[in-house]
């Protein structure tokens, strides 16, 4: 007979990664779980300087940032020696941004800058200007401005040092200008796209209706998992953000996928509200072996030519732990699966290998993910 007392206090224990995902899913708007096809960012990157660095930036002995130095003050009258060695206080960066849709020529964007070569630290640094180009090749943002680090390095005298998080990159708020816009229309257009972030028939119907109930005047067609054509009325053509804006403020339940997500590195486990185990009679133990090494010195007799010698012992101990025969599934709620699972008393790295075996065993009806 199960003792409920101990099994309250093993579910303390052990289900403390347990996550459990709400019973009841509750109605979305459509504007959290779809965008208009269109409606999105783009990735920029380019190759700068960071200046002004204490004794930190990279080695004289980094070719690409000595000649990009010289590039540059030659670019801007001064002639350099290239036989001159150059002061640590420059580092050769990579800058990376994301330019948003429907941003406008002048508009600031965020740019974040990387250390490319031996630099130990961008602490105190200013990054000068650089072009920031598309997959194109077109130059669509120049970036420029004083780098936030969110870490620092020190180190003593004696090799000794300290770290926290990563000197080696930096953020600049609205660090780059906006030279060149990506061209979205939405106007004169006879239908639009709307693309769900989570790919499902039962949402995209259900998206379908929602947008063809509120607004007739529109209707719309699940024309594939992930995608939902709403028809523009022809009065409407050219005004068309009042149409998105309607559409993006109604409320629908997306559909929830009965699924077991595992992550083995911290034992966590998420469980859907649609998952169901059928009913099954698992047992868990686990093997513990002890191994020992206890040397001992052995004494030669007296007058003897024998010589003190060091004996190894070695003392192995096995022990298994006795696991009594569980019924678990059946359950009606995530609840009841949850609580027939506890009732083993395993811990929840020992409940993702249940979790795996009930899978393989066919008696989990629901996805099981690994990351």
């Amino acid at each position: 007979m199960i003792n409920r007392k101990r099994i309250a206090a093993t579910v303390a224990g052990s289900i403390a990664a347990l996550l459990l995902w709400s019973g009841v899913a509750g109605a979305a708007r459509i504007k959290d779980i779809a965008y208009f096809l269109g409606d999105r960012s783009n990735d920029l990157i380019g190759y700068g300087l960071v200046v002004g660095l204490k004794n930190t930036g990279d080695d004289t002995n980094t070719p690409f940032t000595v000649s990009t130095l010289q590039n540059l003050l030659n670019n801007l009258g001064v002639q350099m020696n290239p036989s001159v060695t150059m002061l640590r206080n420059v580092a050769a960066v990579m800058v990376t941004a994301r330019l948003p849709a429907f941003v406008r020529i002048g508009s600031r964007i965020d740019v974040q800058a990387s250390s490319v070569g031996d630099a130990t630290s961008l602490a105190g640094g200013t990054l000068v200007m650089t072009p920031l180009k598309g997959p194109d090749g077109v130059v669509y943002a120049m970036a420029q401005g004083p780098l936030s680090i969110g870490g620092f390095s020190a180190q003593g005298a004696s090799g000794s040092s300290v770290e926290q998080n990563q000197p080696n990159v930096g953020l600049i708020s609205n660090g780059a200008t906006v030279e060149k816009e990506v061209p979205v229309h939405y106007a004169g257009l006879h239908s639009l796209d709307l693309v769900l972030m989570n790919p499902d028939f039962t949402t995209a119907e259900r998206t379908a209706a929602a947008i063809t109930r509120a607004i007739p005047e529109a209707p719309a067609t699940a024309v594939d998992a992930g995608t939902i054509r709403i028809q523009v009325p022809s009065e409407d053509q050219h005004y068309t953000v009042s149409l998105i804006s309607r559409v993006e403020g109604l409320q629908v339940t997306p559909d929830q996928v009965a699924k077991v997500v595992i992550n083995e590195r911290t034992g966590t486990i998420v469980m859907g509200e649609n998952v169901r185990i059928a009913p099954c009679a698992v047992a868990h133990g686990s093997l513990t072996v002890q191994i020992t090494e206890t040397p001992t010195v052995s004494q030669p007799l007296p007058f003897s030519n024998g010589t003190t010698q060091v004996v190894p012992r070695t003392g192995i101990k096995v022990q298994q732990k006795k696991a009594h025969l569980a019924v678990i599934g059946g359950g009606v709620t995530i609840g009841q699966v949850v609580a027939g699972l506890n009732a083993i008393g395993a811990t929840p790295l020992d409940l993702i290998n249940i979790l795996e075996a009930i899978k393989a065993s066919g008696a989990m009806s629901a996805k099981l993910q690994i990351i």
